[in-house]
């Protein structure tokens, strides 16, 4: 869950704000010193950034969703789920049209009352899923705005096809926890990964100390040990929503820089950083170390497509594709919606959002009609339309 109010207003400053803010700090309190050669800084990594006439807007799938999980598939239906009250899903047969799906929970899981008493509700965050052998993780945070009393539970479901007689979720229980005043850093926003040798991750983390990673135990889904090391990822003053992806032998950290929830005024971007190995170092183009405050501009503002966030990807046949979710600058106060946006990779091993290949176009022109609060990826971006191709990719 991304939500303003969670953090002090001193971490919405830029960061050249806070750097100015240090030097004249060190001007009026530091003693004199011994002059020394100024080290030169990494240079600014190169943008990933789409090419400038592409419309992200025309991606939206016009459902409203927030803090967006990793799509994923079910038999022949694809399926996302959200913040929101007993976790909402929606669910599609083409990832064009989407319907609402039914919640994740009814009830209130009985660890939330000892580790978060202070979430009295069913509003819990920034879900993430994953497909493990016979059943699909749901990893899911309860907070509080503005503490870092948190914790990320786990439950379970052999199928997501509500229709399905085995359909059933189970609350698993608590996976990690963070306390106020005890911990700096937040367990909220948690996305799984698993290597290539079948170990499985979790990702996690918000502003304080920023991303951290621990390892799970697959046959369970829960922290290996609860002593098990927890390794940092990522660190900026504004960072969340991390997201892994393993592609051509890295593997690929999405992080949000920038201030959610704030509608219009969000100022929310993806950037993104890569290693050869799941506990990092994470480099951006320019080789600066995510842990250090680097990571490559992804995605950002543009136009109607305010502050996109929560980035998962996920691959259909040949194509990839990135969700987010995005604030819509065509609704009075910047209604959070889905978008589904096309995904390459350059020559040298970087995602990047490409217009629709024609190919994919040409079906999303012969899709069934979709409902009316969808808008078609076709309608925007017609077989018609000059697209680019993107380099072809390795699974």
């Amino acid at each position: 869950m991304n939500s303003g109010p969670r953090f002090s207003k001193s971490s919405w400053l830029t960061p050249l704000l806070g750097v100015a803010g240090a030097v004249l700090l060190m001007a009026q309190t530091a003693p004199p010193a011994t002059p020394v050669t100024p080290v030169e800084s990494a240079p600014a990594a190169p943008n990933l950034l789409p090419v400038a006439d592409l419309d992200l807007y025309a991606f939206s799938v016009g459902v409203g969703v927030h803090d967006p999980s990793t799509i994923v598939k079910d038999k022949d239906t694809y399926w996302s789920f959200n913040t929101g009250n007993g976790l909402p899903s929606h669910f599609s047969k083409d990832l064009i049209t989407w319907q609402n799906g039914p919640p994740v929970f009814s009830e209130r899981p009985a660890w939330i009352a000892d580790v978060v008493p202070g979430n009295r509700g069913l509003n819990f965050w920034a879900p993430d899923v994953f497909h493990l052998k016979d059943r699909y993780l749901l990893y899911y945070a309860v907070s509080t705005f503005g503490s870092r009393t948190s914790g990320i539970g786990l439950a379970t479901n052999p199928t997501l096809d509500s229709n399905d007689p085995n359909y059933k979720w189970t609350d698993q229980g608590l996976v990690v926890k963070t306390q106020q005043g005890v911990n700096n850093y937040n367990a909220i926003d948690p996305a799984v990964v698993q290597e290539a040798d079948s170990k499985l991750w979790l990702v996690f983390g918000s502003f304080w100390e920023g991303i951290k990673l621990i390892q799970l135990d697959p046959a369970t889904g829960q922290r290996l040990a609860p002593d098990s090391p927890i390794t940092e990822l990522a660190h900026n003053s504004s960072i969340e929503a991390a997201y892994i992806y393993f592609h051509d032998g890295y593997y690929y950290l999405f992080v949000n820089w920038g201030k959610c929830c704030a509608g219009l005024n969000s100022t929310y971007n993806i950037r993104v950083g890569r290693s050869k190995t799941i506990t990092g170092p994470y480099l951006d183009m320019a080789g600066k170390d995510l842990a250090h405050e680097g990571g490559t501009l992804f995605l950002e503002t543009r136009g109607k497509f305010i502050g996109p966030g929560h980035a998962g990807i996920i691959k259909v046949e040949d194509q990839f594709w990135l969700s987010c979710h995005f604030y819509d600058g065509g609704t009075a106060r910047g209604t959070s919606k889905l978008a589904v946006l096309p995904l390459a990779w350059n020559k040298d091993g970087w995602p990047n959002v490409v217009p629709l290949p024609a190919t994919l176009a040409a079906k999303t022109a012969n899709a069934a009609a979709p409902s009316a609060s969808a808008t078609p990826i076709a309608e925007v971006v017609p077989a018609t339309a000059p697209v680019a191709t993107p380099p072809a990719a390795t699974p």
